[in-house]
């Protein structure tokens, strides 16, 4: 789990838009841009390198 506070002030390096943490895949999703940004070991990787596509299906979770 994140920390809240955290949650709070992250936001999509691309988009400059919240992002939505999907703690069941260990991920967080940003829908402006369509990518989901690994959080391993509770660590946030914001690189856009390191970030999958969301399916159509993902994006309209969000």
């Amino acid at each position: 789990m994140l920390d809240q506070a955290l949650l709070d002030i992250l936001v999509c390096p691309i988009s400059k838009t919240p992002l939505r943490y999907r703690e069941d895949a260990q991920e967080l999703w940003s829908k402006a841009s369509g990518l989901a940004f690994p959080v391993r070991d509770g660590i946030p990787v914001l690189l856009e390198e390191e970030a999958r596509t969301l399916s159509d299906d993902e994006l309209r979770q969000i």
